[in-house]
């Protein structure tokens, strides 16, 4: 039945992916040129028109639900058939209820603060010179990503209202899904008269052309990949273009002495459980030594009870009979899966030193009634996102107000934790005078 259905979708699938106005022959230099000649066209938009725009365009992803919906269904279909990781096909899946929470990011992020023009630094000099600092965009981001269709629309959202151009280069896995929604926000452009290359999807998804996109500085200003260690290996080794970089998310949360159980045991089964497969996902627990014969008892029960692996030390393996052996890689592991690594540590000064030692700077969590405790946790621990008695799920743009994200950077240059529409600008110096002359 489901076979048959593919089949009947796939005529007009075809014509909508392949057959369309907006797909092209480009060689990536043309592509790229195109995407750049665009940024004039967004650059300086009025906020009301960028806000038109996104407004239309989710009212277009529920009207074009179906469509979408059917988009998706044959990405999910052909990511079974080639055996995808069960975390990648969750991240795949989209429903009527992640739609409407897609169109409702665009709505979010429409009614958010322009973040382009903000004055940062406004002086008058003695030697006659007015001095402004003012936000801009970047210009051109060329966007990495794998099996989450979402991203299409959130980069196409974030890059418009932010005044910048993105180059969208979505996985085979989520290609279909990632079609629909980019000629959404094409023919929305339009319809406004503006540029569709400010949307600049790369209906060529052979690996060759993104490899000729890393080599071209001149036309693309940052990169953003969203995907694994290899996948930011491969780009960050080609490329000379700057990046904002989304590591794997080897997320702690670490259970202090102080810590409420009951409180411990709910925000552990979310933060690892709630979804396995993103990156904020909890992969690694350390726990106080005090604690650890009265807390593992409950922790097993809980984790067992929904097929969740522990693998431990030595000492978590002698006090419970549930936990197994860990590895030395399995504290450096992200595992996007029921499993979840943990350590017992005498104190908060050895956990701290563990999470800067072994997490990837995503998100780590304290759960502690103790503030002061805390608040040493939340100062020492060098990671983009550190949070108390909280999920490291909450590690979302939408979560932190930002209408939405391209990713969490973990670098420290220029982003840093979710980078919404703030980190998508730079700025520029405005300097006026009655008649500068410097002697």
């Amino acid at each position: 039945m489901e076979q048959q259905l593919i089949l009947e979708l796939l005529p007009k699938l075809f014509l909508m992916t392949k057959s369309n106005s907006f797909s092209n022959d480009l060689s990536a230099e043309q592509f790229a040129k195109q995407a750049f000649l665009a940024k004039q066209n967004i650059a300086n938009l009025p906020t009301s028109l960028k806000n038109k725009v996104l407004l239309q365009v989710a009212q277009e992803i529920i009207n074009n639900s179906s469509v979408i919906l059917q988009a998706n269904h044959l990405d999910v279909e052909n990511a079974k058939q080639n055996n995808l990781e069960p975390a990648k096909i969750d991240r795949l899946i989209l429903t009527e209820k992640t739609l409407n929470s897609i169109s409702q990011a665009v709505i979010d992020i429409a009614n958010l603060p322009d973040p382009v023009g903000k004055i940062s630094y406004n002086v008058n000099r003695q030697n006659g010179l007015n001095i402004q600092r003012i936000s801009v965009p970047i210009g051109v981001l060329l966007v990495v990503y794998e099996s989450r269709p979402n991203v299409t629309s959130d980069v196409s959202a974030l890059a418009i209202k932010s005044g910048n151009v993105a180059i969208l280069r979505c996985g085979s896995d989520s290609y279909q899904s990632s079609v629909a929604i980019a000629n959404i926000y094409k023919k929305v452009l339009q319809n406004f008269n503006l540029n569709h290359n400010i949307v600049s999807f790369c209906y060529n998804n052979n690996r060759d052309f993104l490899q000729q996109l890393l080599q071209l500085p001149q036309y693309i200003d940052v990169i953003i990949p969203r995907g694994g260690k290899s996948l930011i290996s491969a780009i960050s080794d080609n490329t000379k273009i700057a990046l904002f970089k989304h590591l794997d998310g080897n997320c702690h949360t670490y259970v202090h002495s102080e810590a409420n159980f009951e409180k411990a045991i709910k925000i552990i089964l979310n933060a690892k459980l709630r979804r396995t497969g993103i990156c904020g996902a909890t992969e690694s627990l350390l726990l106080d030594e005090s604690i650890a014969k009265q807390f593992l008892p409950l922790l097993c029960q809980a984790l067992q009870e929904q097929n969740c692996q522990i693998r431990g030390d030595d000492l978590s393996c002698s006090l419970n009979s549930y936990i197994i052996p860990a590895t030395k890689q399995d504290y450096y592991q992200e595992y996007l899966d029921k499993i979840v690594s943990l350590k017992i540590v005498k104190n908060i000064s050895e956990a701290i030193d563990w999470i800067n030692i072994h997490s990837s700077a995503h998100t780590e969590s304290i759960i502690t009634e103790n503030n002061q405790v805390a608040q040493q946790f939340l100062q020492q621990v060098d990671s983009a996102i550190v949070m108390h008695n909280s999920s490291t799920q909450f590690a979302d743009g939408g979560e932190f107000g930002l209408g939405a994200e391209v990713g969490i950077a973990t670098g420290k240059l220029h982003a840093r934790g979710p980078v919404g529409l703030e980190q998508l600008t730079t700025y520029k110096y405005l300097v006026s005078a009655d008649c500068g002359l410097r002697s």
